[in-house]
């Protein structure tokens, strides 16, 4: 979660950031009418510079023009019956510019979709499925809101077991075994939150919305049998198609962060490259986090060498199980056995992979065996 909360206005006056503000706020409708494309089509190729933001280096509003920037650029692409293989200039010239401050590819990813997509109803509140709201939606509704608000509260409810997993990644064997076991319960505690919100998804988020109504909008052009050619950003890229990933789960700092800390790794294949390849897609300050708890922790050698830390080794091993079982759960019941009905208004996207373009079903089942293999 970011440390700041994110904006849902800009802290400044622009034209052109007004005009972005309320074209991204318009998408449902715009969406409905199918007139997205008519109304970028129909602006000058500066309209919507994010040039001010810059020159001032507003971070927050950076972030906030990255999001909806990333929402009109995907229902521009996504948004019709047949998806656009070319993005006009006025969205793709600021997008890639800001995607590059934030060393992100041009894509809608886990970060703007999530992390810097929420606010909180009451102010005075805490985080909970009950106090957020979404700043950016497509076609919106309760089961887009439901998804993405489920995907922020577990992300916040995570922050301990992330905390202590950092913490935990720089004990050595002169380190207090009352203490590991401190971090190891904190950890167990905070990912049995994480469940709990997770469990909650199909209260209010239909696989039938999600398949045909939410996922649609989430896609990438890399290993997307539906954009072959790839996407042509207008005047940018010297205007090569490029081939980027969709946005998916996988591009959430937490699991791969818990599998850092705990000596997880997963077999040399493409589903380790693909893993790997996803922390291109956050944001960078994540994947130092990442790489520094891989390199650093010595967790499982410790765990190896006590018996009073392998109990809480394998609580902690067994809620990421759990949590990539009922991940697994979801994948099948939201969106395999859509795939499998027949859809009298048109496709999910691909059938075969999921938004990241993987075969996502063997990929969840093999993480969740994985994990599993690496209890004591």
């Amino acid at each position: 979660m970011p440390e700041i909360n994110p904006l849902s206005k800009y802290s400044i006056a622009s034209t052109s950031l007004a005009r972005l503000q309320e074209i991204a706020g318009n998408l449902p409708k715009l969406l409905l009418t199918g007139k997205v494309p008519s109304t970028l089509e129909s602006l000058q190729c500066d309209d919507l510079s994010v040039e001010d933001l810059v020159a001032n280096n507003l971070n927050q509003d950076l972030r906030l023009a990255m999001v909806q920037l990333s929402f009109v650029a995907h229902a521009y692409i996504w948004g019709g019956i047949k998806p656009q293989g070319h993005l006009p200039e006025v969205v793709a010239k600021p997008w890639v510019q800001v995607a590059k401050l934030f060393d992100r590819p041009p894509v809608l990813s886990y970060a703007s979709y999530c992390l810097d997509n929420w606010f909180l109803i009451d102010p005075e509140e805490p985080v909970s499925l009950e106090n957020i709201g979404l700043i950016t939606n497509f076609l919106g509704g309760v089961d887009e809101d439901w998804f993405v608000t489920i995907h922020v509260c577990i992300e916040n409810a995570a922050a301990d077991a992330i905390e202590a997993a950092e913490i935990i990644s720089q004990c050595t064997p002169e380190s207090s075994e009352q203490e590991m076991l401190t971090l190891l319960h904190r950890i167990e505690d905070s990912l049995i939150d994480v469940n709990q919100i997770f469990s909650r998804m199909t209260e209010r988020c239909d696989p039938y919305i999600y398949y045909h109504r939410v996922r649609p909008f989430i896609f990438g052009s890399k290993d997307n049998p539906d954009l072959k050619g790839g996407l042509v950003y207008e005047n940018q890229f010297n205007n090569k198609p490029q081939f980027f990933r969709g946005e998916t789960g996988a591009q959430s700092s937490i699991v791969p962060s818990l599998d850092g800390a705990f000596g997880i790794r997963h077999s040399t294949d493409s589903l380790r490259h693909y893993l790997n390849e996803m922390r291109e897609y956050m944001p960078p300050e994540h994947r130092n986090f990442i790489e520094k708890v891989e390199t650093t922790s010595k967790v499982k050698e410790l765990v190896d060498q006590s018996r009073n830390l392998k109990d809480s080794y394998n609580a902690c091993l067994e809620q990421i199980r759990a949590f990539r079982a009922l991940h697994l759960k979801y994948a099948g019941a939201y969106i395999h056995k859509q795939s499998q009905q027949k859809n009298p208004f048109g496709s999910g996207g691909s059938t075969i992979r999921g938004t990241g373009g993987t075969p996502f079903m063997s990929y969840l089942k093999k993480h969740k065996d994985e994990t599993e293999k690496h209890k004591k």
